[in-house]
């Protein structure tokens, strides 16, 4: 029972990547080569631009700080190293409307500049324009690298004290050090780090609307929504689905043949370097203003403006949006999580090997692009809506309407492609705690498969169950490409609630949203730095996650990240 729903299971995650294949090779109107002629060069050439200063700002900052909370002692080291995660709770878009705000002619910056100076308008002086390719950059930098620093400072800590030790002692100076050797052995884990981010970026939807930057992600929206093309907008995202695999593929083989073993003996851990007061000052600037531009500023322009219009808290259709947000994503968490448990359970029968080599297929939904799986999911369910409704009104004489894609279901398909791979991390990493030697015990005292998961394995996976659903939820909850695409008519979460509004400037009205979005985005963040042990848990628990994208194994052994 289990193997056969596994194999349901991979289908069903499957379905929507294949279909926006079939739907870009038979498009009922073929306009690729007026794609290519037009706006996909312009929608590519923002979107390579783009993932290449993410992931190489990302790789930077976070191999720097990740160096620098490791190898070296300052005060307030250990609060700082935990901190750096918490730009992940701020999704792209709310850093994106924070930063506008903060620094467009209206805002805080220019006006101060204007007070100052005695300048009277912008052409009294030169401004960076904030909406640009630039200014997108450097929200999504802020916002990702947390993903290279948590596996790069893991990648630091497992190395071993005495390589170095030996670096310095044939004359290598600390730069050196870190540059021939400590570096190289890091690489692996800091090319996964910006690999992620570099998908990451690709995915964003609204951070680079807002910024005014057309990518493939908004041609999605602009070919579908308003040239009416659902094959055209299908065509993108095989653009995109290439590139994933392409950046997955560059990826890989740019560790191939790479080994990196540890000897076991003789290890002890690194001393951190103490350094000298100056020195202490720039650690302490290094980790701080990252904290500050990625985290403390986003959350603090969403707070003035909350607190400026706190009537806004009281409105019915914030409170609406957050009870749609609240079952929403409850139930995604609840069916991802059953849906892992079949596969990953029927995966650990026997004579299952054919459906543990298709479950790292089913982690694609996870590397793709919301706006891809929303493609994949409402024109197939739209389609098949049809059918149904044709046929009910052939034999009942009543029209039925769109059962699926007229409601929430179309959603929670959605969610469950984009983020079984978080479920299934979980579910699989708490059973492969378990030894087999139980399933035979328990077999042989007559149990059958279903009763040997109820009495045995869901006991000892409560736990791991819970982090994994708590990831999923908050994973779907600030989902914003895919719900904004899917929703039903007329009804918001607050990832589409934050983003209507902002989009009309209206950012007094999106900051209580967003405000909760970033409290929602805290509990990974919090789920990573639990028991004083920030960047080892959280690098395990990344590693594996990426992993799965990078390198198709089943052997994940934590939750996935957020």
């Amino acid at each position: 029972m289990f193997g056969v729903g596994g194999y349901a299971v991979a289908g069903l995650i499957l379905a929507p990547v294949l279909a926006v294949v079939v739907i870009a090779a038979f498009p009922r109107e073929n306009v690729w080569g007026h794609l290519i002629a037009t706006t996909l060069p312009r929608y590519l050439g923002n979107s390579l631009a783009l993932m290449a200063i993410v992931g190489a700002g990302a790789a930077v900052i976070g191999t720097g700080l990740a160096w620098i909370t490791v190898m070296t002692a300052f005060p307030g080291r250990r609060v700082l190293a935990g901190l750096l995660f918490a730009p992940l709770a701020v999704p792209g878009y709310i850093g994106a409307y924070a930063l506008v705000d903060f620094l467009e002619y209206a805002g805080p910056v220019q006006t101060g500049l204007r007070s100052i100076f005695g300048w009277s308008s912008a052409r009294d002086y030169a401004f960076p324009e904030i909406r640009s390719l630039w200014g997108a950059a450097i929200v999504l930098t802020l916002g990702l690298y947390p993903y290279v620093y948590l596996l790069a400072r893991a990648a630091f800590r497992e190395q071993s004290a005495a390589t170095l030790e030996v670096a310095r002692a044939l004359g290598a100076g600390p730069f050196a050090t870190f540059w021939r050797v400590a570096l190289p052995l890091a690489r692996p884990a800091i090319a996964i780090g910006a690999a992620v981010a570099m998908m990451e970026t690709l995915n964003d939807f609204g951070a680079v609307d807002h910024f005014a930057v057309q990518t493939l992600t908004t041609g999605i929206f602009s070919v579908w929504l308003e040239g009416s093309n659902a094959g055209g907008a299908a065509q993108i995202a095989c653009v995109i689905l290439a590139l994933v695999l392409l950046a997955l593929g560059l990826e890989r083989r740019g560790r191939a043949g790479q080994r990196f073993h540890s000897l076991g003996r003789g290890q002890h851990p690194h001393a951190p370097a103490t350094l000298t007061r100056g020195g202490q000052v720039a650690a302490i600037a290094a980790c701080v203003l990252p904290i500050l531009a990625g985290f403390v500023l986003p959350v603090g322009v969403m707070l003035d403006h909350a607190a400026a219009n706190t009537r806004i808290w009281t409105a019915p259709a914030l409170w609406q949006a957050l009870v749609h947000t609240g079952l929403l994503a409850l139930a995604a968490a609840l069916i991802a999580l059953a849906a892992a448990l079949v596969m990953a359970y029927g995966a650990r029968g026997p004579g299952m090997g054919g459906l543990r080599r298709l479950a790292p297929l089913t982690q694609i939904g996870y590397a793709a692009p919301g706006a891809v799986i929303a493609v994949g999911v409402l024109i197939p369910l739209a389609a098949f809506d049809h059918v149904v409704a044709d046929a009910v009104l052939a034999v009942t004489g009543q029209d039925p309407g769109l059962l699926l894609t007229g409601t929430a279901a179309a959603l929670l398909i959605a969610y469950l492609v984009r983020f079984f791979a978080v479920a299934h991390g979980g579910v699989e990493s708490a059973l492969g705690r378990i030894a087999p030697a139980l399933d035979m015990a328990a077999r042989t005292l007559g149990r059958s498969r279903g009763a040997t998961l109820r009495a045995v394995h869901l006991p000892l996976m409560t736990g791991s169950l819970v982090t994994a659903g708590m990831l999923v939820f908050v994973d779907a909850a600030k989902e914003l490409p895919a719900t904004l695409i899917l929703r039903p008519f007329n009804f918001e979460t607050l990832a589409t609630y934050t983003y209507l509004h902002a989009s009309t400037e209206d950012l007094g009205g999106a900051a209580p949203a967003a405000l909760v979005i970033v409290a929602l985005g805290l509990v990974p963040v919090l789920i990573l730095t639990r028991d004083g042990r920030p960047a080892r848990r959280a690098a395990r628990h990344a590693a594996r996650r990426t992993d799965r994208r990078t390198d198709g194994r089943t052997d994940h052994l934590g939750p996935a990240a957020p």
